[in-house]
């Protein structure tokens, strides 16, 4: 199938990822239908493609989308990145949360059911919870933290969908794949959930102290949206990826301590760092992974793609200092 016969569904298509996802399938000839309820996504993300004949927008939750059996069946693959967004709202509405990852899933995998129409489900790495490993491979045992602290109500949802997607794919044939993003950054990110890359250049860029939480040294691995959107295109186009889960992240692991300072120096600003302790960042009790590095090689082996923008590229494209 050439892809200009090729329609695809994107749910999440107005939010960050989504928007740059809708925006690569229309660049390959695909014909989109992007569904967003617009509580954390933008149309304003849209802009781009928002003339081209090829995209429709559904501005509704995939559980209130009240032809999405008849949307799905007549897809070529379901991209499923709808979805509760950010640590904050885990910590402050831990309901909305579950709710919102469970039921939207569950609401694809049954449209998809009937026709076996692939879905491509994504996940976060936040589901590898509280290991203590140097990098965290697709096969490792996960250890979550205890119900009571909120924090962690997001990775038992994203879990559960993966449960969920897998039972589809065993006892009805749904062709699925998952996904566990690292990190993802890049232009049209918003700080407003807790991210972490596009509010330290907001304030970098105003002057004022880069709140780090913690004590800065706890470490992640960065991803830039481009590379992101790569490794699912790839991964949704490959026989061999079904039923299988795969980690999708950068391998350049920085403190977050260095991201500020990083950020700092490459933005020429005046800005200092300001420790926040976690207990005022977000609340008593609230847990945090120290590390969080990806192994790749599963998807090299796949796709024969793997993230590799530097972390100084990465910044000086989500600030827009070079062209996305």
């Amino acid at each position: 199938m050439d892809s200009q016969s090729k329609r695809y569904i994107v749910t999440g298509g107005a939010g960050f990822i989504g928007s740059h996802l809708v925006e690569r399938l229309l660049a390959d000839g695909a014909r989109v239908v992007a569904i967003d309820d617009l509580s954390t996504g933008s149309l304003d993300n849209l802009t781009a493609g928002a003339a081209n004949p090829r995209l429709e927008i559904r501005a509704s939750k995939v559980t209130e989308c009240q032809d999405l059996k008849a949307l799905v069946e007549g897809a070529t693959a379901v991209f499923h990145l709808a979805a509760a967004v950010g640590v904050e709202m885990a910590v402050n509405q831990p309901r909305r949360t579950i709710e919102t990852n469970l039921d939207e899933t569950e609401a694809v995998l049954r449209a998809a059911a009937g026709a076996r129409i692939p879905v491509l489900l994504t996940s976060s790495s936040e589901v590898y919870g509280k290991s203590q490993k140097d990098v965290f491979d697709e096969g490792d045992d996960l250890l979550i933290g205890p119900p009571h602290l909120a924090r962690w109500s997001y990775a038992c949802s994203k879990l559960m969908d993966e449960f969920l997607a897998l039972s589809y794919a065993r006892e009805f044939g749904l062709p699925v794949v998952i996904t566990r993003l690292f990190n993802t950054v890049g232009p049209r990110q918003s700080g407003s959930y807790g991210m972490v890359l596009p509010r330290f250049i907001a304030a970098a860029r105003e002057g004022r102290p880069l709140e780090v939480y913690g004590d800065g040294e706890q470490t992640r691995c960065f991803c830039l949206v481009n590379d992101t959107v790569e490794a699912l295109v790839r991964l949704e186009r490959s026989e061999a990826a079904r039923g299988e889960v795969f980690n999708i992240g950068g391998s350049e692991e920085v403190t977050i301590r260095q991201l500020a300072e990083t950020v700092i120096r490459l933005l020429g600003s005046s800005s200092q760092l300001s420790l926040i302790p976690y207990a005022d960042a977000y609340a008593p009790g609230f847990e945090d992974m120290r590390r969080r590095r990806p192994a790749v090689e599963k998807l090299q082996g796949v796709t024969g793609f793997r993230p590799a923008t530097s972390l100084a590229e990465i910044i000086r494209r989500t600030a827009g200092m070079l062209p996305a």
